[in-house]
Formats: C-alpha cells, sequence, structure tokens
C-alpha cells in the first residue's frame, strides 16, 4: 500500500519545477544536500531521518533522479548492516533482495537504467563480502540475461566490468581477460552516452595485470590507461602503474617522476593499500639493501602486487631471493583457492540444507493430507512394480552381467593406467627431488668444507632441479586443463621474432654442456600476424627443451620462415642429437611416449604440443625427410586463424 501511495506521489508531482542543479549528480542542490548526508550515516544511526527527508524533498520537487537515489541509498544502507566476512542471517539477506528489487522497479518507472543496473553492484558486493560467491554469481548472470532480453549494451558492459572485478578478487586472470576485452569491445563499438561517459582507465590496467611484466602487452595496455584517463584517479591509477612499468625497465628518471607523484597524492591508498610498501621494497632493490625476510605473503594486499616483486628481484639478480618468493606465492594461491572453495562449499551446505529442510516440510504435510489414498496407490504401485521386475529379470540380469563386464574392462584399464603414470612419475619426480635433497645438504656442511665457487655450483643445479619438477607438473597441469575442456586460445597480435627470442631465452639455461642455440630467421623484417604469442611460445619452448635433453653435443637451431607452407608461419627446431626413427614419427606425440627412459621427462611434452596446435588449427610434425643428424621437428601456424576461433574470441 505504501508503495501504491509513493507513485502516486510521484505522478501527482509531475507539475512542479525542477530547482537548480550545481553538482555531479545533476540532481536539485536541496536534495544533493540530503543525499551527501546520506553517505555519511550510511550504517549509522540517523540514516533513516536523512533518508526520509531525501524522499519528501525529491518528491517535493519533483526531481524523479533524486527519487532515485533514495532508494540507492536504502539499499546500500541495508548492505552495511553486517560488517564485511561475517555471516548474515536468511532474513538479512532477503530484505537486501527485497530492496534491490524496490530499486530496480523505481528506476525502470522514472527511466534510470544506470541505477537498476548499479542495484545489481551493491547486492553482488554483499554477497561476495559475506562469504557467498555462489550467489554473486547467479546475480550476475541473472544481470546479463536481462541486458540481453533488452539489447542494452550498457548493462552488458556494467555486467562484464563485474565479472571482472569479481575474477580479479579471485585471483583468476585468465578468466578476468576475457571479460575486459568484451567490455572494451562494447565500449570502442558503442553510441550509447551512458556506456561512453565511463572510464576504461581501469580495465586497460587490469589487463596489463593479466600478462607477465616484460611482455609488450604490458607496456601496451598500461599507455593505453594513461591515455584513456578522464578523472584525478584514473590518472593517479595510471601513474601508479607507470612507475612499476619503468622501475622493472630500470629507467630510473621517469620510475623517480611517477613515484613522487603516487606518494605525493593523498589518494594513492584507493588504488593500492599497500603501495607505499611497494615503491618502499622496489627502491630497497635496486638500492641493493633489500631485507627478503621481511617480505611474505601477508607484505603486500594483492596478490599480483607480490607476484611483481617476485619478478622485479629476478630481473635485479636476486635469482634465490625471487625463488623463494614465488614459492611463497604459490602457499598463498594455495590458501586463496582453499578459502574461496571452503566459502563455495559453505554456502552450497546451506542452500541444500535449507532445500532439504523445506522439502521435508512439505511432503509431510502432503502426506498428512492425502493419507488415505497414499495408501492405496502405494499398494497397487508396489504389485505392479513387483510384476514387472518378474516379467523382465531375465533380460535385466543379461543386459547387468554385461555392463559389469564392461565396466571391470575399464577398471582394469584404468588401473593400468594409473601404474604406469604413478610408476613413470614417481620416477621422474624423484630425480629432482633426490638432486634438491643432496645438493642442499651439502650446502649444509660446516663452513670450509666446499669453497664458494663449489657452493655456487651446488646452489645452481638445486634452482635448476626446482624448475625441472616445476615443467613436470606444468605438464600435468596442462593435460588435466586440455581433458576437461578448460584450456583456452586467447587470440591478439604476435611477432614472429620475438616469440622466437622469448622462447631461447626460456630455454637456453637447459643446455647440456658444449651445445649451442640459435635463431636462423628466413628474413630478419618483424611479421605481425594475429595468434595466440602464450600458446606459441609454450610449444616452442617444449620443441627446444625436446632437443635440449636429446643433444649431448652440437648445436639447436631455432628458424623461422612465411614462405616454406604458403599460408603459414613456419618455426623449425632442428638439433643434432639422437634423432628419432622415421616408423617412431607419430608414436612419440602419444601420451607417456618415450623412446629413451632414461632422459629426464614425463612423455607429455610432444603430445601437448600436438594438442594445443589442435586447438589453434596449427601443425606439429617430425620432418620424415630431414637427413642431417638428428632429427627435425616442424611447427606451422596459420596466418588466418580458423573462422571458429576467431568467432570464439567475439
Amino acid at each position: 500500500m505504501k508503495r501504491q501511495l509513493l507513485f502516486l506521489a510521484l505522478a501527482l508531482c509531475a507539475f512542479l519545477p525542477l530547482a537548480a542543479q550545481n553538482n555531479p549528480y545533476e540532481i536539485d542542490d536541496e536534495c544533493f544536500a540530503y543525499y551527501e548526508r546520506c553517505e555519511i550515516l550510511t550504517g549509522k544511526e540517523g540514516f533513516k531521518e536523512a533518508a526520509d527527508s531525501l524522499l519528501l524533498t525529491a518528491i517535493a520537487k519533483n526531481d524523479t533522479k533524486a527519487q532515485t537515489i533514495y532508494y540507492v541509498e536504502v539499499l546500500r544502507n541495508a548492505t552495511h548492516t553486517v560488517p564485511s566476512h561475517q555471516p548474515t542471517t536468511r532474513e538479512q539477506d532477503q530484505e537486501v533482495l527485497r530492496l534491490q528489487e524496490s530499486l530496480k522497479q523505481v528506476a525502470d518507472k522514472l527511466g534510470y537504467p544506470q541505477y537498476f543496473y548499479y542495484s545489481y553492484e551493491l547486492v553482488q558486493t554483499y554477497f561476495y563480502n559475506h562469504g557467498k560467491p555462489l550467489k554473486t554469481m547467479e546475480l550476475i548472470q541473472e544481470m546479463q540475461q536481462i541486458a540481453n532480453q533488452r539489447n542494452d549494451e550498457y548493462g552488458k558492459w556494467m555486467s562484464y566490468r563485474y565479472l571482472v572485478s569479481l575474477y580479479i578478487s579471485e585471483s583468476d586472470y585468465i578468466s578476468a581477460k576475457e571479460y575486459i576485452k568484451k567490455a572494451l569491445k562494447i565500449y570502442d563499438g558503442t553510441d550509447d552516452p551512458l556506456v561512453r561517459k565511463q572510464s576504461v582507465c581501469r580495465l586497460y590496467c587490469d589487463l596489463a595485470d593479466c600478462y607477465m611484466f616484460g611482455e609488450d602487452s604490458v607496456r601496451i595496455n598500461i599507455k593505453k590507461a594513461a591515455e584513456s584517463a578522464k578523472v584525478h584517479l584514473d590518472t593517479l591509477r595510471s601513474e601508479y602503474y607507470l612507475a612499476k612499468l619503468t622501475a622493472y625497465e630500470r629507467n630510473f628518471p621517469e620510475y623517480q617522476k611517477h613515484r613522487n607523484y603516487c606518494l605525493g597524492d593523498p589518494y594513492l591508498s584507493t588504488v593500492s593499500k599497500s603501495a607505499e610498501k611497494m615503491f618502499e621494497t622496489v627502491d630497497s632493490i635496486i638500492s641493493g639493501d633489500c631485507d627478503f625476510s621481511e617480505i611474505n605473503d601477508r607484505t603486500f594486499s594483492r596478490v599480483r602486487e607480490f607476484k611483481f616483486i617476485a619478478n622485479f628481484a629476478e630481473v635485479y639478480g636476486y635469482k634465490d631471493e625471487a625463488f623463494n618468493m614465488e614459492k611463497k606465492l604459490v602457499r598463498r594461491y594455495e590458501k586463496l583457492f582453499s578459502s574461496n572453495n571452503r566459502s563455495k562449499i559453505t554456502e552450497l551446505d546451506a542452500r541444500l540444507g535449507n532445500d532439504i529442510l523445506k522439502g521435508d516440510l512439505d511432503e509431510k504435510s502432503q502426506q498428512l493430507a492425502r493419507a488415505g489414498k497414499v495408501g492405496i496407490i502405494f499398494l497397487i504401485t508396489v504389485l505392479l512394480a513387483v510384476l514387472a521386475i518378474l516379467l523382465k529379470h531375465q533380460r535385466a540380469l543379461r543386459r547387468h552381467n554385461r555392463e559389469l563386464s564392461e565396466a571391470n574392462e575399464r577398471v582394469l584399464m584404468a588401473n593400468a593406467a594409473k601404474t604406469r603414470f604413478v610408476q613413470n612419475m614417481s620416477h621422474e619426480v624423484r630425480t629432482p627431488l633426490n638432486a634438491i635433497v643432496g645438493f642442499s645438504q651439502l650446502l649444509g656442511l660446516p663452513d670450509g668444507t666446499f669453497s664458494e665457487q663449489e657452493k655456487d655450483e651446488f646452489a645452481s643445479h638445486i634452482v635448476n632441479n626446482s624448475k625441472m619438477l616445476t615443467m613436470l607438473l606444468d605438464d600435468i597441469l596442462n593435460a588435466s586443463a586440455m581433458d576437461s575442456g578448460k584450456y583456452s586460445i586467447v587470440l591478439e597480435q604476435g611477432e614472429v621474432h620475438t616469440m622466437c627470442h622469448a622462447a631461447i631465452t626460456s630455454t637456453e639455461h637447459r643446455l647440456q654442456p658444449g651445445v649451442t642455440m640459435s635463431y636462423e630467421p628466413e628474413s630478419a623484417e618483424p611479421f605481425y600476424f594475429v595468434t595466440d604469442p602464450r600458446r606459441v611460445q609454450q610449444i616452442l619452448i617444449n620443441l627446444l627443451t625436446n632437443s635440449c635433453k636429446h643433444t649431448v653435443s652440437g648445436s639447436i637451431v631455432l628458424a623461422s620462415s612465411l614462405t616454406a607452407e604458403p599460408g603459414y608461419v613456419t618455426f623449425a627446431v632442428t638439433d643434432t642429437g639422437t634423432g628419432v626413427p622415421a616408423d617412431q614419427a607419430e608414436k612419440i606425440f602419444e601420451r607417456f611416449a618415450k623412446l629413451n627412459e632414461f632422459v629426464q621427462g614425463t612423455g607429455l611434452g610432444l603430445s601437448i604440443c600436438r594438442e594445443i596446435a589442435g586447438l589453434m588449427g596449427a601443425k606439429v610434425y617430425l620432418d620424415t625427410s630431414w637427413q642431417g643428424p638428428g632429427a627435425r621437428f616442424i611447427f606451422a601456424v596459420p596466418v588466418t586463424p580458423p573462422e571458429e576461433l576467431t568467432n570464439q574470441n567475439q
């Protein structure tokens, strides 16, 4: 009844003139004063009186936007009733959803779609902060459905932005990158004034965080962020990212300029709560007096900043310290994922418990209402079921025996595969682990036992074997991702020489003594084409690593060509190693296939290369026509990606 009277009041006030608007929200100045008071009193005593004054003044002034903002403030206040990360009651959750529905109705009726979608941001944040990420995702999906039904570009834009924030909070940068690109695509192609009014600076900064520092994509996106800044906070955020980039690139004058700008701004903590600590750490690494023992997974408020410091330390020569930080980072990710999973499981348990309880109550009520009829129906049903079972028993028994036989065969095959895998992995993991443990024990002997040169050599062996262990685990994770269908190909522009040099840099430390590695392009001119540069580098790294394992003398050459196969960029990895018999050219691409059991590896590398290449529309194969010593592997990538892959990335 109150809602009906309110809408009637809104309609009756349509003839009243609108007062002056000298504020960012373009509402009546008196209404704006009450709005500011509501903002200050959110979650505190006195809020209701301030909100009531805002509504009555907005109705009297016929300011429909201020009337809508009243409902925004009431919803904001409800989402602040319980401190973040503390449990809420079912009644509190229902009240928040009820107030959201009221705001959506008013925003639709009065014509302010931005507040319709903003209601989802408030409620999503409320549920996420109180450990209910599944409910958060449901609300985002609901918002997307509404935006799609209405063909509302602003709604689609906002839903993508919310998804980006959610995945960034979950440290899922692969998913975040996907939705950042979708949001930017809408922004670049729309004339909707509500969308064009928004800033994309933060999206470009988040996109830069999705890549490893040192990649061209980081530099490009930080530059775009600076160019797209619309408000002071955008400028501050882009200055913060430029400071990190110039420090990484050792451009000290520019770093000092951006750093001083950030440290002189009182709003720096809005961009990053641990920004000052990050600058302090960067300065100490540059000056060479950093105490790495004080840096742990709680030093920085964001995982990506902790990872930046680890990469930064490695660039400045602190490889062992960077390696230890990477281990801490892995532990932090484990804690983060464990915490997120516990939240999801708790929410699922609560929902399941509520559903079961509700179902039990409904069922008992229905049973009491029809107790007499149920008995008769149940008896007839049982008799019919018994008769059907007797009639079909023989056929069902035969089918059951056949299914058992098939299931038993599958179990035996699975057990055999599991046994082979466990035996293989036990050997492969034990080798680097034994090396790490053995050299660590040697380093632990009393001073004077070994020279500093010998200790450095032992430390180098420990680092190399740790990287070898990481590579084994990466192979397993990649194979698992492809089996589950979660392995994605992301198209963007890549440059041939850049990808080749990056692959060589990543693998040349694996060369055996006396072996050389070089890059021989067909043309020195740069060539750009659309592909997934990270996947191209991953395949090249696997092929080069494979050659390093099997080449004990001579050379390994990575070559590129634009003419060897028309329509393809062709990469060739040629070595002077043990070679591969022609009749084994396809067998080596099978999972766990190893021609030499004494060579380190899981037997997954070449298999993963072929599967990734297949997803890209590319080809990986052994060149059986090669007549020289060793072996030559060919990796051909289409200059123009397949149409279905292009459609998936739109």
